[in-house]
């Protein structure tokens, strides 16, 4: 199978740690590992390489800056949406996708008593609106968020999928330089009040405040149009968050 250059970069850079059977650890062997590749003795692993909607950058980037920089998009996760999910305690209930330990996500659906630091409260819509009206109106507020406010999302947006019926809202932000995603869903959830929010990394631990600023930045969009929207508190509700990504 012939792989393009910008495939072969993004698969090259994620072998760093070794690939089938040839370890990095000289400069010999990491010659093996790309000859390999090429030659196509080597598979490269379905999710090293892009999915079609995280193939390129996108279209609203504010720079050119580092398109030739190897980018770690991270693959998708296969679990998002409104689902059937269990929480620490063994209980089921219907939500987004939980948090995890790491400072670098927050959910609405998340259960306060097993993880109080990456929970947010829903968002409200104003009084005489319906829900179709909402969601269009977050629809429009998402289309008008600035990549490279804060320093952040420099690489773009994109809405992925919007269902004002059932009340749902998909969309990815990128990081400028390395090409990291951060997945956002807005969603109304059975059995629970207002809408549901996730913003959330896909790779590494911290996030440098990323998310709460991406967060924050919509929240206060929505406030200005007569919505209920808290963001994320880094002086109260969500310290250790803000401690361990340097924002205390």
């Amino acid at each position: 199978m012939m792989y393009s250059a910008p495939t072969l970069l993004l698969a090259l850079a994620a072998f760093v740690g070794g690939v089938a059977g040839f370890g990095t650890s000289d400069a010999v062997s990491r010659r093996e590992a790309f000859a390999s590749v090429l030659a196509g003795s080597v598979a490269i692993p379905a999710i090293l390489v892009a999915a079609p909607d995280e193939a390129g950058a996108f279209a609203n980037k504010i720079s050119d800056k580092y398109a030739d920089k190897p980018k770690r998009r991270g693959p998708k996760p296969k679990d998002l949406g409104v689902v059937k999910r269990v929480d620490m305690g063994g209980d089921e209930y219907m939500g987004l996708k939980n948090c995890g330990p790491a400072p670098n996500c927050f959910c609405s659906t998340d259960n306060p008593d097993d993880e109080p630091e990456h929970v947010i409260p829903a968002w409200s819509w104003p009084k005489g609106y319906d829900q179709e009206k909402a969601f269009a109106e977050l629809e429009q507020v998402i289309s008008a968020y600035k990549p490279g406010q804060g320093n952040i999302d420099g690489g773009g947006f994109e809405i992925q999928k919007v269902d004002a019926k059932s009340g749902y809202i998909y969309a990815q932000f990128e990081a400028l330089k390395n090409g990291y995603i951060d997945d956002l869903e807005l969603a109304v959830v059975p059995g629970k009040e207002g809408v549901q929010v996730r913003s959330s990394s896909r790779v590494g631990y911290l996030d440098f405040g990323v998310n709460a600023k991406r967060l924050n930045y919509l929240a206060k969009a929505l406030r200005e149009k007569g919505w209920n929207a808290e963001g994320v508190d880094l002086k109260t509700a969500h310290v250790d968050y803000a401690t361990q990504n340097g924002l205390a």
